[in-house]
């Protein structure tokens, strides 16, 4: 086997989850021929893993949630093989893209940036921030790994940048009771994360509210998109407002 070139079969799929029961089958099913799913799980209380453990390709640990950069460090660590593909367990790898993965010779010293088709109330979402979107996710271990932030997280790049030709398929939001969830999770990551470090103010919140609606709705090309555009919009924008506000709070307690 040439030093500097690893086949399909001996790349690891790490994976965070946390009460993923909805969606995480979809995304293991698109798996199969991987030799190893490292689930990462940070306290699941519904079915997750229970469907995780009726795949044979699996492997199961469990970890207090420490940060998202921290985690998908951990969960490397914690792999069988070098080669790593971080995914979540609401996304899809295409069929084309794991044949894509499968015909790779994979060079350590470049990562591998994969497209992403987003999802909501089964339409793709082409605005919003949600198209055109593209991650680095596969990559060497040995060679670079993800930054340490608590909260959007994302690799080291070290080295030549190699774009795949086909999708990942994302559903990051079912319900609206999704959006909400997620908005307080991050609003409290963000306000810990950045606390003592980063001024806010109640004026902060406003301005980084409206300017990330008007961002998504219109400069982003929400407002072609009917009601999940601006669906999508508020929440980016009571997002920001929230992660502000909290921020300001988080600095008053501090000092």
């Amino acid at each position: 086997m040439n030093l500097f070139y690893t086949p399909f079969h001996m790349a690891s799929i790490c994976m965070l989850t946390k009460n993923s029961a909805r969606t995480i089958a979809a995304s293991l099913e698109s798996l199969a021929h991987f030799d190893e799913v490292l689930i990462l799980d940070t306290g699941s209380t519904d079915d997750t893993l229970s469907i995780v453990k009726t795949f044979p390709n699996t492997v199961i640990h469990e970890t207090p949630f420490t940060g998202f950069g921290e985690l998908r460090n951990r969960a490397a660590d914690l792999a069988q093989n070098d080669w790593i593909l971080a995914l979540d367990s609401d996304e899809v790898l295409s069929p084309a893209l794991a044949q894509e993965i499968q015909r790779l010779s994979l060079n350590p010293e470049c990562v591998y940036e994969i497209d992403f088709k987003n999802f909501y109330n089964g339409k793709q979402i082409l605005g919003c921030g949600w198209h055109p979107e593209k991650h680095i996710r596969l990559y060497h271990r040995q060679h670079t790994r993800f930054s340490d932030a608590a909260l959007h997280e994302g690799i080291l790049k070290k080295g030549a940048v190699v774009r795949l030709e086909h999708p990942i398929l994302h559903t990051p939001y079912l319900t609206i009771a999704d959006f909400l969830h997620k908005m307080q999770r991050y609003s409290d990551l963000f306000a810990e994360e950045h606390r003592g470090k980063k001024t806010s103010s109640f004026g902060k919140a406003l301005w980084h509210g409206f300017g990330a609606f008007a961002k998504c709705y219109l400069l982003k090309r929400g407002v072609f998109l009917g009601s999940e555009g601006f669906i999508i919009s508020s929440y980016n924008a009571m997002t920001a407002f929230y992660k502000y506000l909290k921020l300001a709070e988080a600095n008053r307690t501090a000092s």
